[in-house]
């Protein structure tokens, strides 16, 4: 038997092992499941479960990763960075390393969860990976960091080799080949990411002949992202591209390419209901960007005639 001073030892030894409670900071508020809470109480209770029967061996610790195939919502898994390209003043694109030639496991739009830390802070914010969805070898995400950003310190810290750790996949969108005769994609900034995959999964798929109408909402034309990538997609017979350039007001200034398809302003009611006229059946609509624009862009397609089934907001 213990005596009371190895007990006491014993029961501080398990307190440092107790699950500690996340901070709001730590919750990305995309409203994944399980969320961080759903894990804590699952980790309180496998403690709780682990200290009862003096078992530390049914404490689950963080795990390493070893194939894409352990991809999971529960647990963070290490990646390493392979490669950072900045692809603006402020936003970027970061190539994880997969092992072995291995696939991540994600269908195109889903996302995962990035862990940062930063002061001693935790942090987790919701990424979509913008590779293709079958890549071997690599993902590849679009990191847009805000200059009070937690997590856009910690990303700016990043360097080819360091180690960064995701959990995931999450999303309840899952595209189908022909699932859709039309997808009209509305995507504001960082908001492309989603659409990026699943437009590629379509352009890929010789078979899948779905029609789509992408719509990019950018500051300036300097600040469009993967323009190389969306001018390639838009040599498809089934793709158009259009954007739509808040601090832009001189055609003259884009490239002869851009100019029939670029807008200034903001996407609008107008605009919306011309792009949903012009399609040759009602369309099914994808939306990703800031909460405001989700919402202006949810009641705008309402009111050019699309049911609320008829749209998904990232």
């Amino acid at each position: 038997m213990m005596d009371e001073t190895e007990a006491d030892a014993d029961e501080e030894a398990w307190l440092q092992l107790r699950p500690v409670e996340p901070l709001p900071s730590q919750c990305c508020g995309s409203g994944c499941s399980p969320c961080v809470f759903d894990l804590y109480h699952r980790e309180l209770a496998r403690w709780e479960a682990a200290q009862a029967s003096k078992d530390r061996s049914l404490l689950s610790g963080e795990e390493s990763q070893s194939c894409p195939s352990q991809l999971s919502p529960e647990t963070f898994l290490a990646f390493r960075i392979s490669a950072m390209d900045r692809l603006t003043e402020d936003t970027y694109r970061v190539r994880f390393a997969l092992p072995r030639n291995c696939q991540l496991g994600l269908r195109p739009g889903q996302h995962l969860i990035l862990r940062g830390k930063v002061d001693g802070l935790e942090i987790q914010r919701a990424y979509t990976p913008i590779s293709p969805a079958n890549a071997e070898g690599y993902f590849e995400v679009l990191i847009k960091c805000y200059p009070t950003g937690l997590m856009s310190q910690y990303v700016k810290s990043w360097s080819t080799g360091d180690t960064a750790f995701w959990r995931g996949p999450f999303g309840d969108f899952f595209y189908k080949a022909n699932q859709y005769s039309e997808l009209l994609m509305l995507a504001s900034g960082t908001g492309l990411a989603p659409m990026v995959p699943v437009l590629q999964s379509i352009t890929d798929n010789a078979e899948d002949e779905t029609f789509v109408t992408l719509v990019g909402c950018f500051k300036t034309f300097e600040g469009i992202y993967l323009k190389t990538f969306l001018q390639e997609q838009a040599r498809f017979w089934n793709v158009r591209t259009f954007f739509v350039l808040s601090q832009e007001n001189s055609l003259e200034k884009l490239p002869w390419s851009y100019r029939e398809k670029t807008r200034f302003g903001r996407l609008a009611q107008g605009l919306i209901e011309e792009l949903v006229g012009s399609c040759r059946r009602k369309p099914f609509a994808l939306v990703c960007g800031s909460a405001e624009f989700t919402k202006d862009m949810a009641r705008c397609l309402l009111r050019a005639g699309l049911a609320e089934d008829s749209y998904f907001l990232f």
